[in-house]
């Protein structure tokens, strides 16, 4: 017998009883739903983090402090640091939220620039406004933070600030496009925005930036207004109005640029020569680490739940072969007495157990496809609306055909003993079988 006739034997052997097939392909149906919609929770929700994280900031630009005694967590009195400077947002993870760390000077920015494998360092000038007005309307309240080196913010319409332009440039959130009184995303760029700071001596500056673009983001504040350098500038100089010029060169952060081909060894070089030399260095990545650590273990388990289904779909296999192997008995036993070897009939039933397979875990792909797309669009429209770009469960062909195959690897193994068992039979004895 040919191979080709033992594949088509080996199908039609499958649908002998019916019945058995089916509770057996449903089995195996339930473990390969399972196991591709939590590939696709994890494929979905992995993307949208590399996605933030792009937005954020590239993976070789470090935010760099200086390393703190205190503990900011801690409830017990805390020590008196003459050099403290509130910090802008630096975790990506705790949107909104500021912290106090020990200012960095321009000295710290040159020790830092000398360290081996750092190619460039930034200052982050931090400026507190108070608030952003359009064309004399109502006023409101929101933060404004520059483009960090590597950054590509997520954005609904528009282009982002130019870093590199003279011009004050700012990308406003998506929140505060109809409070300001524009129309939607497009009637907002191109428009002029004033937005105000006070210096130390209560006096108020208004400072005129042109929007550029609309900003979405799930790691983002409704209400944090995206900066251009130029613009940024002008807001911390109007700030600092009054203020000694020996108290400028106070930072909260710097960015610090490493080679783009740096890799994961090289930047944790770095971080540990940062660490040695008293500054504490993070990338996007750290910052987000424990968040995709966590939905990765989610994803793990769920992955098991589906992997204990699998092989309690394998003993249905065993079971299903093993009474297709009874009760064939006799056709076992016509077939090597018409001189099929024993390697073909391995082959024959191994086959079908592979049939089995393949059947449940193509129905379960599509099936998990299929309402994997809807709960997820529908997911998106509702309670997951506030986290633009979120696709909760999304496919990768490639996971799905490994996933597949690795079913009917299951299934393989499964119908092996059936399938030795058959391979064995005594020709006469078979024949003879009742």
């Amino acid at each position: 017998m040919k191979t080709p006739d033992l594949i088509s034997t080996a199908f039609s052997n499958t649908f002998r009883s019916k019945t058995r097939t089916i509770l057996t392909v449903l089995a195996i149906f339930v473990g390969a739903f399972t196991l591709t919609i939590t590939n696709g929770l994890g494929t979905g929700i992995n993307r949208f983090i590399d996605d933030t994280v792009s937005s954020i900031g590239a993976s070789n630009v470090l935010i760099v402090s200086k390393t703190s005694t205190n503990d900011p967590t801690s409830t017990a009195p805390q020590k008196y640091d003459p050099d403290a400077i509130a910090s802008a947002q630096t975790d990506a993870s705790r949107p909104g939220t500021s912290n106090t760390v020990s200012a960095l000077t321009d000295a710290d920015i040159t020790a830092i620039g000398n360290i081996d494998g750092v190619e460039s360092v930034t200052p982050v000038r931090s400026a507190s406004i108070d608030y952003v007005q359009y064309d004399g309307g109502d006023r409101y309240i929101a933060s404004a933070g520059g483009i960090i080196g590597g950054q590509t913010p997520q954005l609904s319409d528009g282009v982002a600030p130019d870093d590199s332009a003279d011009e004050l440039e700012v990308a406003l959130p998506a929140a505060l496009v109809s409070p300001l009184g524009f129309a939607d995303d497009a009637d907002a760029i191109g428009r002029t925005v004033t937005i105000a700071v006070t210096d130390p001596l209560r006096t108020q500056h208004l400072v005129e930036a042109t929007v550029t673009g609309i900003t979405e983001g799930a790691f983002t504040t409704t209400t944090s207004l995206t900066t251009n350098t130029a613009l940024q500038d002008a807001l911390y100089t109007a700030q600092n109005t009054g203020v000694p010029q020996d108290q400028l060169d106070r930072y909260a952060t710097a960015s610090v640029q490493l080679s783009s081909t740096a890799t994961a060894a090289q930047i944790d070089t770095v971080k540990d020569s940062l660490s040695d030399a008293g500054y504490t260095g993070r990338t996007v990545a750290d910052q987000l680490g424990t968040f995709q650590a966590v939905i990765d273990g989610i994803v793990l388990v769920l992955n098991a739940f589906a992997v204990i289904a699998l092989l309690a779909a394998s003993f249905g296999i065993v079971n299903t072969l093993l009474m297709s192997v009874q009760e064939r008995t006799r056709e076992i036993g016509l077939m090597k007495a018409m001189g099929m070897g024993s390697g073909r009939i391995f082959s024959l039933f191994s086959l079908e157990a592979v049939v089995l397979g393949l059947l449940g875990s193509v129905f379960g792909a599509a099936v998990a496809i299929g309402v994997g797309t809807a709960v997820s669009a529908q997911l998106t429209a509702t309670l997951f609306s506030d986290l633009p770009g979120l696709q909760l469960i999304a496919f990768d062909a490639a996971s799905i055909v490994v996933t597949s195959l690795a079913i009917m690897g299951i299934a393989f193994l499964a119908g092996s003993l059936p399938a030795a068992r058959a391979a064995r039979a005594d020709p006469v004895e078979s024949l003879r079988y009742e």
